[in-house]
């Protein structure tokens, strides 16, 4: 029977303390060896458990397995050196140190199917994995050999199509292609972005997504989302060419965002993960909130295309918030599910 309202979350979910630090991004693990296979496994258990308790219908890793969302895919390429570390600017918003490209880009064998196939051993339900867009992972690199953002995303697109067809035989309904730099980067997403994503899908049988957010609950993000004005229209500049694309979801963030509900009338006829989660915050939303989110969505997206989320990932919350979060999200959409139910009725 098909779900009305599938919910979902973008993509990370706390780690428990015994994993990694809770609430901060690119923490070490602190365990090594067997024991942080085990580890990363056990917390898979956990992360999808807490899932499945808050009724969540298409359910992730959590990233359990992934220090970070860019990096932890990067490590596994040839041609990336991580010893040659230079300063960037991400998104045009902070500086971090990041590995640099010292050769051509390759990928020898999959990074995640292991683990899609063990997330796949544990549930029935349909299960959603992330991997980098092209052009976030160029921006979060020092690009030493080709000298050209173009050509190395495109060369990433060539790796990412390889690894998303081995999680597609792995058992994943959905691969998420995460893409914060297309809120940034206007006239690259249209002059190449969107065809290097295109690319990274090309001969993909199952569902496909791209998240456009406008970053983490971290300050810097915070502080950047303060100088936007009183309305974010950053979508407007890419959803007309993500309309014409070949991706089957777009994922955006609304909830206590600035942004006009009705951009979304850009993207009419594709399904639309929208966020009614505000991941910024450690305030839990009511049901009720979530749920007049949704309410609203409804007039710029068909029913049978809404696909309730989070904003973004919850990575840099606490656990107990990100639980709670979870929670109101799928109770919000049930009382928009009754609410549709008795109008058909």
């Amino acid at each position: 029977m098909k779900i009305i309202l599938p919910t979902s979350t973008v993509g990370s979910l706390p780690k428990p303390s015994w994993l990694a630090e809770p609430e901060t991004l690119w923490s070490p693990w602190k365990l090594e060896g067997d024991a942080l296979i085990e580890a990363k496994q056990d917390a898979l258990r956990v992360t999808l458990q807490e899932q499945l308790n808050a009724n969540i219908d298409i359910v992730s890793d959590g990233e359990q397995t992934r220090q970070h969302f860019v990096t932890s895919f990067i490590e596994h390429l040839e041609g990336v050196d991580f010893e040659k570390r230079k300063t960037v600017r991400i998104r045009n918003r902070y500086d971090a140190s990041v590995p640099s490209v010292v050769g051509d880009v390759s990928l020898k064998k999959s990074v995640f199917s292991e683990d899609v196939k063990f997330l796949r051993q544990q549930t029935d339900r349909q299960i959603k994995w992330c991997l980098p867009g092209p052009m976030t992972m160029i921006d979060t690199l020092y690009d030493a050999h080709y000298h050209s953002k173009e050509q190395l995303a495109w060369e990433f697109a060539k790796i990412l199509n390889q690894e998303a067809k081995e999680l597609e035989k792995a058992g994943v309904d959905i691969i998420q292609f995460d893409e914060p730099a297309f809120n940034v980067f206007f006239d690259e997403v249209n002059d190449w972005g969107i065809a290097a994503l295109e690319r990274a899908i090309e001969g993909l049988k199952c569902e496909t997504a791209v998240h456009i957010c406008y970053g983490y609950g971290i300050k810097a993000n915070t502080d950047w989302k303060k100088t936007l004005g009183g309305e974010w229209r950053q979508y407007e500049t890419t959803f007309p060419s993500l309309q014409k694309s070949s991706i089957d979801i777009i994922s955006l963030e609304y909830q206590n965002s600035n942004v006009p509900m009705e951009l979304m009338e850009l993207i009419r006829g594709k399904k639309v993960m929208v966020g009614a989660i505000d991941v910024a915050s450690h305030n839990i939303e009511t049901p009720e909130a979530v749920a007049k989110t949704l309410r609203q969505a409804l007039s710029f997206v068909n029913v049978d295309k809404l696909y309730p989320s989070t904003n973004c990932g919850m990575a840099p919350l606490p656990r107990q918030i990100a639980r709670a979060k979870l929670h109101a999200l799928s109770q919000g959409v049930e009382i928009l599910r009754k609410e549709l139910r008795n109008e058909m009725s």
